[in-house]
């Protein structure tokens, strides 16, 4: 994932998408909203993700080389 990525956009994208399936005549009804909801599960798993700080505290880290005055 890049830092430039738009959850809404993708929302809308998947949405689209389902949508779409819908209208071919894939999916109806009960199946329908059955995408919708784990389409909505996805997106408000994944921003609630990407509203929590990066952290590496767990990383290993280089030790830091001395001070050089």
């Amino acid at each position: 994932m890049t830092y430039n990525f738009d959850p809404d956009r993708w929302y809308e994208n998947q949405r689209r998408a389902i949508d779409a399936r819908r209208e071919k005549g894939e999916i109806a009804g009960a199946a329908y909203e059955a995408e919708l909801d784990r389409l909505e599960a996805r997106y408000e798993q994944m921003t609630t993700r990407l509203d929590k700080p990066f952290e590496l505290s767990d990383t290993p880290r280089s030790p830091r080389l001395p001070h050089r005055e």
